[in-house]
């Protein structure tokens, strides 16, 4: 009877600590911070790296084509989606045991302050810009070449830059920019200020249409978002990836209605051929996608549903 009170006030205060202890936790700051973005899964012998640029807005509701923005907005609200939608930078790095190779750089500075991040995931997965040996750009745009620059010095010091002949006569041109409507004047600009200081350095190696790069790594000509739009087929024991740039940009429209353009398309009529056709073959024979838009990781593999294509993100795996 004497112990009792004690029981009942120790309890008291070891419940009033609990209390404080988890209003304590419930008022710790949100961490806003997620981990290094990058991923890794094995082709045969080789490693490939998913390496996240970061993410940047975009109102995809007024930048497609053929389709009205209400009609949009019903497309992205099935994947519980909604405009302006967050997209995806994907790049894509290659060892092949004898060679470092990036496909891609991302947007270092051209794009705002929530991109720009392709280094530092470079480096969290365990390398260093020196290393890499070649970069291979699937097009000029300045989210795919941005990141060969920063603060005026060439980021990667010890690699050739590689990308399809048309692209470079086209984008690196001071004549079309002359020409070239008002809107669309940036994606010279950041393309010569990228890309012009490899060509500068005897850095830039052009190729033409499809060709064998590297034992393993071939450039597939894809020509219509870009003149010179180029996908890497990257082959090792059988296993086969295809690095496909920027055939798609919103997943949950394009893969079920190909037919549908975006705005940055130089030839929309070519974009939707090269569109059908890597979808039905990708799709026949089972091998995996890297894309630059798609959610990251951004790989995974096409499934045929009638007329429409459906996207099987890769199972998520430790490579061991």
């Amino acid at each position: 009877m004497i112990i009792r009170p004690f029981l009942r006030a120790a309890l008291a205060v070891t419940l009033g600590l609990s209390v404080v202890a988890g209003g304590a936790q419930a008022a710790a700051p949100l961490s806003k911070v997620a981990a290094p973005g990058y991923y890794r899964v094995i082709l045969g012998d080789f490693e490939v790296t998913a390496l996240s640029d970061g993410t940047v807005e975009l109102p995809v509701n007024t930048l497609l084509n053929s389709v009205t923005p209400p009609q949009v907005d019903q497309m992205l609200a099935k994947s519980y989606l909604k405009s302006p939608l967050e997209t995806s930078f994907n790049a894509f790095l290659i060892n092949t045991g004898s060679k470092l190779i990036l496909i891609d750089t991302g947007a270092g500075s051209l794009f705002g302050p929530t991109v720009g991040r392709l280094v530092r995931n470079l480096q969290a997965a365990g390398y260093q810009p020196e290393q890499v040996d070649e970069i291979y750009i699937t097009h000029m745009h300045g989210d795919h070449v941005g990141g060969l620059m920063a603060d005026g010095k060439i980021v990667f010091p010890n690699a050739i830059v590689r990308a399809d002949k048309r692209e470079a006569d086209y984008r690196l041109s001071q004549a079309n920019l002359d020409k070239a409507p008002a809107a669309r004047k940036a994606s010279f600009q950041g393309a010569m200020a990228s890309v012009g200081p490899y060509v500068a350095a005897g850095k830039f190696k052009p190729f033409d249409g499809d060709t064998d790069l590297t034992p393993g790594i071939k450039a597939v000509a894809t020509h219509g978002h870009t003149p010179g739009h180029t996908s890497y087929l990257v082959e090792s024991r059988g296993q086969k990836l295809l690095v496909w740039g920027d055939l798609v940009h919103v997943a949950s429209v394009q893969f079920g209605r190909p037919d549908i353009t975006i705005s940055f398309d130089d030839d929309s009529k070519a974009g939707i051929a090269q569109r059908q056709k890597i979808y039905a073959d990708a799709a026949e024979n089972a091998y995996l996608i890297a894309a630059a838009h798609v959610s990251f990781p951004g790989i995974g593999r096409l499934r045929a549903n009638g007329k429409h294509f459906e996207w099987l993100p890769v199972n998520y795996s430790i490579p061991h």
